[in-house]
């Protein structure tokens, strides 16, 4: 049995045991409920004193035909940067209200191509960024969300029957072959090398690039230089210096076919995003495996940063958004304190999104959260979830 000489003491001892019982009381509050804000859409910001965290969470009805997962892109086609509130303002109404958005995949952050995202992106149906065999996210014909690795099988076929693995829409190095699409913007960004400007082989055939597709194409033009315009109706077919120096040419009127594959096979596709990892699976909280090196890219995922994800379970779509690197309202977490968190709140499965100063969540109309950088950060991509009225609802 332990004993106290003086006041001091005992004073001590009740300061402490007090701030024992008031942890457990807070850690047995229950934690502030969602509250729905429109149809089929709740959202709530639950304040931890413990971390202290601030979490921002919104739960969608799956169930609801009315709703619908969308991506977005900066502006209108692969490359480029706007702040979250700026791409949801771009939305074209005829694709319906936007309910919710959160930020999306990891991105090029400068030069030519800056905004490219890291990985696999879907538009409307239209793949603008091909996968690179980190974990993507997606929503199938169905309707249903999934995660997981995907793989790029993009490639094309010379009139000699070889076939050549190419990019999408990206920085081409000088050894490598990429497919450029009107979602560049204008023209290829590229320096030197050869490029050919491609044309559907059947006039009527369409030229929106969508996973899986095999698009048979008749070279238009050939030219020995780089930054080609990408016209109405055409692709341009990119070949780096280094590459291009031990090819031969090839002449206007040759035909190529260029396949879109990928593995898994994304047929039917409308909404696609790169991230990763993966979080929550089956219900359970991953550990993640942080890759040996000394990177802030692998640094980061053990310290404490805002942080983005999405996740899901039978009934119900999450976009969960943390603050962070604001020590009196929220520290941010690690990525294995958001994969508990998340299948706490009841997600079944669940992918870490870019974090840091490109964290943020639009709820019904403005940014609910506090970005850490005072004011929202351009960014390249985004989820949003979006109320579609009528015969699109149908749909």
């Amino acid at each position: 049995m332990l004993t106290y000489r003086n006041h001091a003491g005992r004073l001590l001892v009740a300061s402490l045991l007090g701030l024992l019982a008031d942890s457990i009381a807070t850690a047995k509050e229950p934690p502030a409920p969602l509250v729905e804000i429109s149809p089929g859409i709740s959202y709530v910001n639950r304040r931890i004193p413990s971390g202290p965290w601030s979490i921002h969470i919104v739960q969608v009805d799956r169930r609801r035909a009315d709703l619908r997962l969308e991506s977005r892109h900066a502006g209108t086609g692969a490359v480029g940067l706007n702040t979250l509130t700026e791409q949801i303002t771009a939305v074209p109404a005829a694709l319906g209200k936007v309910e919710v958005a959160i930020n999306g995949d990891f991105y090029q952050r400068d030069r030519a191509y800056a905004g490219d995202s890291r990985g696999l992106q879907v538009v409307n149906g239209e793949l603008m960024s091909a996968p690179t065999g980190g974990v993507a996210f997606w929503v199938d014909a169905a309707g249903a969300p999934h995660a997981g690795p995907v793989a790029s099988k993009l490639s094309v076929t010379w009139p000699d029957g070889t076939t050549q693995p190419m990019g999408l829409n990206e920085d081409r190095k000088v050894t490598e072959v990429v497919l450029y699409t009107q979602s560049i913007g204008g023209a290829t960004r590229t320096t030197g090398g050869r490029e050919w400007v491609l044309e559907p082989a059947e006039p009527a055939a369409s030229m929106i690039p969508t996973a899986g597709a095999a698009v048979r194409v008749r070279i238009r033009e050939a030219r020995d230089a780089g930054n080609t315009p990408v016209g109405t109706n055409t692709w341009v077919l990119s070949m780096g210096p280094a590459l291009a120096r031990k090819t031969a040419p090839l002449a206007p009127g040759a035909l190529l076919t260029v396949q879109l594959a990928t593995v898994p096979a994304l047929p039917g596709v409308n909404a696609a995003i790169g991230g990763g990892p993966i979080l929550v699976h089956n219900g359970k909280r991953q550990k993640v495996q942080v890759p040996s090196g000394e990177s802030y890219e692998f640094s980061s995922m053990v310290e404490r940063h805002p942080r983005s994800a999405v996740g899901w379970n039978a009934t119900s779509l999450f976009f969960v958004e943390v603050d962070g690197r604001q020590k009196d309202l929220s520290v941010g977490m690690t990525l294995d304190e958001l994969g508990e968190h998340l299948a706490s709140i009841g997600c079944d499965e669940a992918m870490n999104l870019d974090g840091g100063g490109s964290s943020t969540l639009w709820v019904n109309g403005a940014v609910r959260n506090s970005p850490c950088d005072g004011k929202e950060r351009p960014i390249s991509n985004a989820l949003m979830v979006v109320r579609r009225s009528g015969s699109a609802a149908a749909k």
